[in-house]
């Protein structure tokens, strides 16, 4: 298969994926994931992708097998993910086969730092197979994981 996402002279493709509730951002737990909305998460990541000669691709879905397709699309295309899993992060075996096949670098982000919440969220069964994890920076955490995937060159 041949990987047009490599063209001389085009943007670098990225994939940002984020799980179930994260288009509720700005009236879901304000004092938790912050006050901007997901399309302020959309904005920011295609303003600062830009900046770093990204061609990014923002989605949301509260669908775990939706969340797989994506993540399987990546694969076959050799596309670099930042993924939020969101509460699939801590029990969803089949979203960690699927990175686990992953052909490009994937970083795990989240908004706020689950070490420091409830004690379900204290286990990722992702954070294995992906190739870092981001958390704690709110918004930012999109931010590090992009600068991250532009500075990596795969």
């Amino acid at each position: 298969m041949t990987d047009v996402t490599k063209d001389e002279g085009a943007p670098r493709r990225v994939f940002v994926f984020n799980g179930p509730n994260l288009a509720r951002l700005g009236t879901r737990e304000p004092s938790v994931y912050g006050t901007a909305s997901f399309d302020d998460l959309v904005a920011l990541c295609h303003r600062f992708g830009g900046e770093l000669g990204l061609a990014v691709d923002v989605r949301q879905t509260d669908d775990e097998s939706e969340l797989v397709s994506w993540l399987h699309e990546a694969a076959d295309g050799s596309i670099p993910v930042v993924l939020n899993p969101a509460a699939f992060t801590h029990y969803s075996y089949a979203l960690r086969d699927a990175i686990a096949q992953r052909t490009a670098p994937l970083i795990e982000v989240h908004i706020s730092n689950p070490a420091a919440r409830e004690e379900f969220r204290l286990v990722s069964v992702v954070a294995a197979v992906a190739s870092g994890t981001i958390a704690g920076f709110g918004l930012r955490s999109y931010e590090l994981a992009l600068r991250a995937i532009a500075e990596d060159g795969r």
